[in-house]
């Protein structure tokens, strides 16, 4: 069976606008997320893609995207790669991050999320360190972050 998500992210792209309607849709199901006023771009198993325009309102005293958006964004990429690669029997949840701050950010952002190991179908629950790597119109990383999911089976009812 098909992640539900994934399922939906899919039927919704052959919308006009449906990208940006799932988006939409994400960041009302997780309302933080809208604060950047990302777009996720690409979304499938193992690889979620998400941009986030430079802006007003994601800009530091420094004139760069700011460093907390780029958390955000990199949370949001994270999340999405785990929710629609991981089993129906299994579900999800941010434990840490850690990050690393390469270079000045301006522009628009590139973040590129994937599991470092592949995920599994397990009876115990276990982390997965998803990497994401955020790149500048230039394709290249201002931003890295490992965030620690952990996986756990769901309890059944």
């Amino acid at each position: 069976m098909a992640n539900k998500t994934l399922a939906l992210y899919r039927r919704m792209q052959r919308w006009p606008a449906g990208g940006w309607l799932f988006t939409r849709a994400i960041c009302f199901k997780a309302p933080y997320f809208a604060s950047i006023s990302p777009r996720i771009e690409r979304l499938e198993p193992n690889r979620c893609e998400v941009t986030l325009r430079h802006r007003r309102k994601v800009t530091n005293h420094l004139g760069t995207v700011h460093a907390i958006a780029l958390c955000n964004m990199a949370e949001l990429a994270g999340g999405m790669v785990t929710e629609v690669s991981l089993p129906d029997s299994m579900r999800w949840i941010p434990k840490g991050m850690t990050v690393e701050y390469v270079k000045k950010a301006i522009g628009t952002m590139r973040a590129v999320a994937t599991p470092s190991i592949p995920i599994v179908e397990a009876n115990e629950g276990y982390a997965l360190p998803v990497e994401v790597i955020v790149t500048d119109p230039k394709g290249e990383a201002v931003f890295r972050a490992t965030i620690s999911m952990w996986l756990s089976p769901k309890r059944s009812s």
